[in-house]
């Protein structure tokens, strides 16, 4: 680290010290989380290779995925959404809260990244009527930091919403599926690269990132991969 980086390191720890967000203590170097927060957070340690899905074991495809496999070559979901890190990603989508954002993004920054990296990240974006409802997109705000952290280039115009969605929470996957059909187009004027993963906060059941693949693949894409921060396990299970 060089002087001046040193002197700011030292300059925040003195005027603004990091605490952690969730249980308030002091928080570890770099973060707004404690060592002791940290640790509880649920990796994604062991899931389907293909979609990410938490399994006891490691495989490459899980029962879902064998039964029908997903239009994307590859997840990468570096944790699972549960307690704590679901907490600090509902602070971050939908109570404004920026500092959690911060947190989750650098969290990610940390974890070993895929051994094929793309060559074009496209956060996946949100309507222009959710995004003045909100004031920003939370998977722009999370590919943005990572993307430099990875020196991979980053696009938020290229993958638009041009349809206004319902809310998907309280859909079931058939009701996602035709909820988002056609909801997305690409740039007219805009070549892509034969490798793009679409990122976004959440992985759940992974119709958002599907209808993106098949739009990205319909262009010509030859390989789609998906990331998410953190990956939802089957409902019920």
């Amino acid at each position: 680290m060089d002087a001046p980086k040193r002197l700011l390191t030292v300059l925040h720890r003195w005027l603004l010290p990091w605490r952690c967000l969730l249980c308030g203590d002091a928080g570890a170097e770099g973060v707004d989380l404690c060592a002791a927060c940290i640790e509880e957070l649920p990796r994604n340690t062991h899931c389907c290779e293909r979609c990410a899905l938490p399994l006891p074991v490691s495989a490459p495809l899980c029962g879902r995925c064998l039964r029908k496999a997903p239009q994307w070559h590859a997840a990468w979901a570096p944790f699972r959404y549960a307690w704590p890190l679901d907490r600090l990603e509902t602070r971050f989508k939908f109570s404004r809260d920026l500092a959690a954002g911060r947190v989750l993004a650098t969290l990610w920054q940390r974890q070993p990244h895929p051994p094929a990296l793309p060559q074009l990240i496209l956060p996946v974006p949100l309507h222009r009527r959710r995004l003045r409802e909100r004031g920003y997109n939370q998977a722009l705000e999370m590919a943005r930091p990572l993307a430099r952290a990875l020196n991979i280039p980053c696009a938020h115009d290229v993958l638009r919403r041009v349809r206004h969605t319902d809310a998907q929470t309280a859909l079931d996957a058939t009701e996602r599926r035709r909820n988002l059909r056609g909801a997305f187009a690409l740039r007219g004027d805009v070549a892509l690269p034969a490798h793009v993963a679409v990122l976004d906060d959440v992985f759940t059941t992974g119709t958002t990132l599907s209808e993106c693949t098949r739009v990205l693949k319909r262009a010509g894409v030859e390989r789609v991969d998906v990331w998410a921060l953190a990956r939802a396990p089957i409902p019920g299970r």
